[in-house]
């Protein structure tokens, strides 16, 4: 009877045991740090931006879960509780359901890194001190710009991985770490937060009472810590106030369109720090908007160079679509500017939105002057001089690492549909900016394509996209390499020929490439030529970017790596036959193929492109733009 007994003990206690490890356990997820952030009663977003602060927000927490345990997730078990514990900030908003996200996602990482120790492991020691070397300040205005830059490098090298579309993915690796130890101040510091998570504890409903809140719950020296904050607050209440006195412009508390219409700017988050200006700030600036200060022009309207009371140079993009579409368009673009921010992205400063009986519709973007204007300028303008290869190098880099952050940085990822040269803004040290997000579409997570009404650039557009209006990322990497394509060989990227048919610089430079003459697309008489093999890994990455099968195309955060490292290009898979092909080169194609089909390249190794995964479109029935 004892042994019997002490078989069924034996047999059944490791079941036993496990049924009660699985147990719901209590959270060690500390979410109270984030009750300084939330006003109440709090302006409700759309449900995407809304998900998005949930995912900011849940990561700045587990930035603080990481800095005290050295983890960057809770266990398993503890995941009911944890959702439950930050539900119940917000019970007026079903966080999972909505948002789809699951239980167990808040306990489930990126590329097995559970710990510190897994990340510093992976990532190489040179790029940690680079990442510590540039977050290890006070975040804000250039220096969270140069910090973000590190970290976006950090995630398109090493932290490639998109199998699980959880709430703490590869994207969000770098900056949790960051946050946790790079940076001296920790992810509960507020230039920290705004940097690094979009998340702001300054501008909210109740300032003095909700940093004292932020300050009991993080700081040890609570009596210091009050003093501080005390002088502090009361400098920045008074300046403040001067401020606004002097100039007419406050913080924005609540990003409201004034005026007919009717829309407005209610689905922009609060926790930007933005400005508002008023007209007469705009007229000052720019000379009763000048004439001679018009420095871009658009099917938007003007951009005009303006300077600041401080002596700071400003760009004021002036929208002349004075309507319900106008204030469409420019409630997305702000929509959209406000929530990224990146070194090779155009920031954007502030705005200003009026209707007045003797000025009208008024609606104006503020961001920084790009003093050495645009990349289209300098290929192809009055500039009479040519960019040398380090700078035409540097560029093309910012303009990937841009395209890259919005890809694969931004929640949720951005497509900016309309890449050119025109949109690619140079500043006084010729870093590349890319702008203009007036066509730009948030990507819901999970779909692998939009279905849209064409929008964009003739030249420029991915064929898929111009025939069929399927939108993907990859859409963007097309425009990147006929961009590339135009920075390389100082040719536009639709042109006509002399008996009038159109010629693509993506058809010409892939022709030379098939007969081995790559290195004849640079530019003659470019200045400082670089090294025949770097240039020469530089067209053909151009031409696998503009190949006209999206499957053949690599991601932004591929060219990155290919462009940065000493990675290879891969093989560039035929093509099929040019949109703009003569009947003549037709049947050539086809009479030397027999079957019709275009046989590979020789002397190429074997590609094989993706699979193309369409169960994710999603029609829309609104077009923000039209070919141009």
């Amino acid at each position: 009877m004892s042994l019997l007994l002490f078989f069924i003990v034996f047999t059944f206690s490791p079941l036993c045991f496990a049924q009660s490890n699985t147990q719901q356990q209590p959270c060690p997820l500390n979410f109270t740090i984030l009750r300084p952030i939330l006003p109440n009663p709090r302006p409700r977003l759309n449900t995407s931006m809304e998900c998005h602060y949930v995912r900011q927000g849940l990561r700045l927490v587990l930035s603080d879960y990481l800095k005290r345990t050295d983890s960057f997730y809770p266990p398993l078990n503890t995941a009911e509780s944890c959702w439950q514990s930050y539900q119940s900030l917000d019970p007026t908003f079903d966080m999972r359901s909505s948002c789809g996200f699951q239980t167990d996602w808040i306990s489930q990482g990126c590329l097995n890194l559970t710990t510190r120790a897994d990340f510093e492991a992976l990532i190489p020691n040179a790029t940690l001190s680079d990442v510590v070397s540039n977050c290890n300040q006070s975040l804000q205005g250039s220096a969270c710009a140069s910090c973000t830059r590190s970290l976006a490098n950090v995630q398109a090298s090493y932290l490639i991985d998109n199998s699980v579309a959880n709430v703490s993915d590869c994207t969000a690796y770098p900056s949790i770490y960051a946050a946790a130890f790079a940076n001296y101040a920790g992810p509960t510091d507020e230039a920290t937060a705004s940097c690094l998570f979009s998340v702001d504890f300054s501008t909210i409903n109740n300032r003095k009472s909700n940093r004292l809140g932020l300050i009991l719950g993080v700081s040890v020296g609570v009596s210091v810590g009050l003093t501080v904050l005390i002088g502090g607050s009361w400098f920045a209440y008074r300046k403040y106030q001067d401020s606004k006195r002097k100039r007419g412009k406050d913080r924005i508390r609540s990003l409201e369109m004034g005026g007919a219409g009717g829309s407005g700017l209610s689905s922009i988050t609060e926790s930007t720090n933005l400005l508002r200006f008023t007209f007469d700030d705009i007229k000052e600036a720019t000379r009763n908007l000048s004439r001679d200060n018009i420095i871009g022009k658009g099917g938007y309207g003007n951009v005009y160079k303006g300077y600041l009371p401080d002596g700071s140079e400003v760009a004021f993009k002036r929208f002349k679509n004075c309507s319900a579409a106008g204030d469409a368009n420019f409630t997305h673009e702000v929509e959209v500017i406000a929530s990224v921010r990146h070194v090779n992205l155009v920031a954007l400063r502030g705005y200003c939105t009026t209707t007045t009986t003797l000025e009208g519709h008024q609606r104006i973007i503020v961001c920084d002057l790009m003093k050495n204007g645009s990349l289209y300028d300098h290929l192809f303008g009055s500039m009479e001089r040519k960019l040398s290869w380090p700078m035409r190098q540097k560029i093309a880099l910012g303009t990937a690492r841009g395209l890259a952050y919005l890809h694969y940085g931004a929640q949720p990822a951005i497509i900016h549909r309309d890449i050119k040269a025109s949109n690619i803004l140079l500043d006084d040290k010729f870093e590349a900016k890319v702008a203009d997000f007036g066509l730009a579409k948030f990507t819901p997570e999970g779909m692998t394509h939009l279905s849209t009404r064409v929008a964009g650039t003739m030249g420029y557009v991915a064929p898929e996209y111009a025939l069929y209006g399927q939108l993907t990322e990859r859409s963007d990497v097309y425009s990147f390499g006929v961009v590339l394509l135009e920075l390389l060989s100082g040719k536009k990227a639709l042109t006509m020929t002399d008996d009038n048919q159109p010629s693509l610089v993506a058809d010409w430079a892939w022709s030379l490439v098939k007969s081995e003459r790559a290195l004849d697309v640079i530019e003659d008489g470019m200045p400082e030529l670089g090294p025949p093999e770097v240039l020469e890994k530089y067209v053909l990455v151009a031409v696998l970017c503009s190949h006209p099968e999206l499957q053949c195309r690599p991601t932004m955060d591929q060219v990155v790596k290919m462009l940065e490292t000493d990675v290879s290009v891969p093989s560039i898979p035929e093509r099929p036959i040019p949109l703009v092909a003569h009947i003549d080169d037709i049947e050539r194609s086809i009479s030397s193929n027999g079957s019709g089909h275009l046989s590979g390249l020789a002397g190429y190794q074997i590609f094989t492109c993706e699979s193309s995964h369409h169960s994710g479109s999603k029609e829309e029935g609104t077009s923000l733009g039209a070919i141009e």
